[in-house]
């Protein structure tokens, strides 16, 4: 059976330090997953659907010390200090290994009142799909425009992909990310064929009639952009 598939879910935050997974790749049966953080020791977590997170490994003084449960020689992490990545590597990829992996570490900071905080920071989490299935592009992308009163609403398709893991975002002309007034739906399946499909709403005054928007999404089989001026098709909505 072919093994695949990883892909990021979303860019990580933590208090201090930037901590993302942000790309995965797969060699036959092996899986990578990169962790982007400033600090010198990290711990990874898998959580299966359902259940509670459990942790994988930490590193200690520089080697990875392996849990209870798991296996020691199927995980490896590599340190690129240069580019301030952790790499977790996950050998003989079988069906169990789906889950979402989480890299996290410690932080320790002094709040308003000087007290030491210390706190353990997540990142948002990389999702691993094991399939037979190859990953494939979406078949249609659209933008979709509805005015009323005083606002206009872009809605943003984005269909039958696969895997169902993908990130819609929305950006101004300056490709700066607007975050205010979206709302993203969830995927849902849109064919029997294991195809999903997306929905992100963005609402904006009507004195921005002018400005150009861009809808992106990013998917293991490809990344695009598009923009909302130039739009034909009409968003109808039956009161």
């Amino acid at each position: 059976m072919l093994l695949l598939l990883l892909l990021a879910l979303a860019a990580a935050w933590s208090r201090r330090f930037p901590l993302s997974p942000q790309h995965t790749a797969v060699r036959t049966t092996t899986a990578q997953i990169e962790c982007v953080f400033e600090g010198l020791s990290i711990h990874w977590y898998q959580q299966k659907e359902g259940r509670a997170p459990e942790r994988i490994l930490y590193v200690s003084e520089g080697k990875p010390v392996v849990e209870t449960g798991f296996t020691a020689n199927r995980y490896m992490v590599e340190k690129v200090s240069s580019q301030k990545r952790f790499i977790l590597t996950i050998k003989d990829v079988i069906p169990d290994d789906a889950a979402t992996y989480y890299c996290a570490y410690w932080d320790t900071h002094h709040d308003r009142n000087s007290k030491i905080i210390t706190a353990k920071i997540f990142g948002s989490g990389t999702k691993l799909i094991v399939s037979s299935k190859g990953h494939s592009p979406p078949a249609n992308s659209e933008i979709l425009k509805k005015e009323h009163e005083n606002q206009i609403t872009y809605v943003c398709l984005v269909e039958k992909f696969y895997p169902e893991v993908i990130r819609v975002t929305w950006t101004d002309e300056n490709n700066e990310e607007v975050t205010d007034s979206v709302v993203k739906g969830d995927t849902w399946k849109a064919t029997e064929n294991e195809e999903y499909s997306i929905g992100s709403w963005l609402t904006v005054p009507v004195k921005n009639k002018d400005k150009k928007y861009y809808c992106k999404y990013e998917h293991e089989s490809q990344d695009r952009s598009l923009p909302t001026r130039g739009i034909y098709k009409i968003l109808r909505v039956i009161y």
